[in-house]
């Protein structure tokens, strides 16, 4: 049978009506979505099928949005026998990855998202950051320029070759951005609409109080393959995967790293579970000869369920 790794979407591929299809469908599905709006004490399912976006975008309920339907999602493959050997999540989406992995169970994955959304919105109103996306510089150039600027600004994500995400002080991350303009060119640099300078050292504050969520959950070994972003490699202490949850907040997001991490074990076809793409495009542009496919509705299951299922 072919080997399998989930990779699981973080912030950013929200979209109204997500996870609505499966839940109408599979008791699975709907049963996931109602124990978060009971453990949330709040109708998060209808925010995710029915909007409005303007509120699905608000980092405190995004991050929760995406791990409810990417876990819904889940438990709609293994019905249907798809499973993974190895798994990973981009930024947020390393706690779905982790509830794939028997590392967390559902409801204190969701307990320490809706911490961890809230200290980073909080963080992201008190430290003013801003993020942007730079395509086409080698990260070495790139981080040259950061470390010549005044001010915080860091590499936060290494996506995958050529596309590459600074995150920092507003005004440190537009002099990159003109730095890299002039490198690159205009259309190869854009400011991206997030909420905060997520995966930089602003996010310190956030970190800070989410220590004491960390520590509130059990932690299992992992019973599949899990690569980690702090460090993009395999993890298979419970302790160590706390203490790189904690560090990922404000350190960059290895996901260039954890796909070659992932190739080196032999696996070449990828499943990404939950909304979106994204995570799809950066495959195909870091590892061209993989197979990847997207779950998100019952065609995209249908053909991921032909193609892996028992």
């Amino acid at each position: 049978m072919t080997q399998l790794a989930f990779i699981f979407p973080g912030q950013g591929s929200q979209q109204v009506g997500m996870g609505a299809e499966f839940a109408r469908t599979f008791p699975t599905a709907n049963a996931v979505f109602q124990e978060a709006d009971a453990a949330l004490g709040r109708a998060l399912s209808q925010l995710c099928f029915e909007g409005p976006a303007s509120d699905l975008k608000q980092t405190e309920n995004t991050q929760l949005a995406i791990l409810t339907c990417s876990v819904a999602t889940l438990q709609v493959l293994k019905e249907f026998g798809v499973v993974p050997n190895a798994v990973a999540g981009h930024s947020l989406g390393e706690y779905s990855a982790l509830v794939a992995a028997g590392v967390l169970d559902f409801a204190d994955a969701l307990r320490l998202v809706n911490a961890r959304a809230s200290l980073m919105a909080e963080a992201g109103e008190t430290q003013q950051g801003t993020m942007a996306a730079i395509l086409g510089m080698e990260a070495e150039q790139l981080q040259q320029f950061c470390d010549g600027t005044e001010g915080v600004v860091n590499i936060a994500n290494y996506n995958c070759p050529g596309q590459l995400v600074i995150s920092g002080e507003v005004d440190a991350v537009n002099y990159v951005v003109e730095l890299a303009k002039a490198e690159i060119g205009a259309r190869r640099c854009r400011l991206l609409p997030v909420s905060g300078a997520f995966h930089s050292p602003l996010m310190a504050p956030a970190q800070q109080k989410f220590g004491s969520a960390l520590n509130s959950v059990r932690m299992q070994p992992p019973k599949v393959d899990v690569a980690m972003n702090v460090t993009g490699e395999f993890a298979t202490d419970a302790e160590n995967i706390r203490h790189l949850l904690y560090q990922q907040i404000t350190q960059p997001v290895q996901w260039e790293r954890i796909l070659r991490s992932i190739e080196k074990t032999g696996i070449t076809h990828f499943i990404e579970v939950g909304p979106g793409k994204v995570l799809s495009g950066l495959v195909k542009r870091t590892l061209p000869e993989s197979r990847v496919m997207n779950v998100e509705d019952v065609k995209t299951l249908s053909l991921v369920a032909d193609e892996n299922g028992e």
